[in-house]
């Protein structure tokens, strides 16, 4: 059974910088798409940025590109964020997800497992 486990949230100025941890167990990864999704208040879980296990391919949205960086070091998935705004404000969730190819790296369908979250707050 796969089992995320996110940590690094936290308190941060605006400008600030702070980086998430996922650790993954319970499986083989190879085949899988890994990916950071964030959920403010009152709005819609969104996609963050994606990483293909084995291929190391990444992909991000338009708001963070620039900004933020995902990469994998073994089991554990990081989300390195800099000069993070007020909009960055959010729970952020890891997921995991084969990589059949039927749902693109944004969709919240293409990923199966999820961790618990973990809060990031922007403020002054």
């Amino acid at each position: 059974q796969v089992q995320l486990v996110e940590s690094g949230g936290g308190l941060v100025q605006p400008g600030g910088s702070l980086k998430l941890s996922c650790a993954a167990s319970g499986g083989s990864f190879s085949g899988y798409r890994m990916g950071w999704f964030r959920q403010a208040p009152g709005k819609e879980r969104e996609f963050v940025a994606a990483l293909d296990w084995s291929r190391g391919n990444t992909y991000y949205a338009d708001s963070v590109g620039g900004r933020f960086r995902i990469s994998r070091n073994g089991a554990t998935i990081y989300l390195q964020m800099n000069n993070l705004n007020l909009e960055d404000t959010a729970v952020y969730y890891c997921a995991a997800g084969w990589n059949s190819g039927v749902y693109v790296y944004k969709a919240i369908q293409a990923y199966t497992s999820w961790g618990q979250g973990t809060q990031v707050t922007v403020s002054s």
